[in-house]
């Protein structure tokens, strides 16, 4: 243990209607929160940071789902060692939010 607390989702999704990003998160939950609030650009630029990392790939691959570019969305779960789910983009940022603030330490 590090000593951070922990980010909740609950905590994670209230904070979308800031307008700072919360602190101690990740590059990856931190385009996840961009593309929470709609702000798909700056999650895009987020999770570029990190290109090559398995999570901002990931990251990459929901905002060109959620695009609907779906060849790229599928390069980049490929990127990300993942599959293209067939859930809603809803489903899948709460998923994706969920599994990030559970790994964070």
């Amino acid at each position: 243990t590090t000593g951070r607390n922990k980010v909740k989702f609950s905590e994670f999704e209230s904070s979308l209607s800031q307008s700072v990003v919360p602190v101690d998160l990740t590059n990856a939950l931190i385009a996840l929160w961009y593309a929470g609030k709609g702000d798909w650009n700056t999650a895009h630029n987020y999770c570029q940071k990190e290109e090559g990392a398995l999570d901002s790939d990931w990251v990459h691959a929901y905002l060109h789902r959620d695009e609907n570019d779906l060849p790229n969305a599928k390069y980049w779960y490929s990127r990300a060692d993942r599959v293209m789910p067939q859930c809603s983009l809803r489903e899948e940022w709460v998923a994706m939010v969920t599994e990030l603030l559970d790994g964070q330490r």
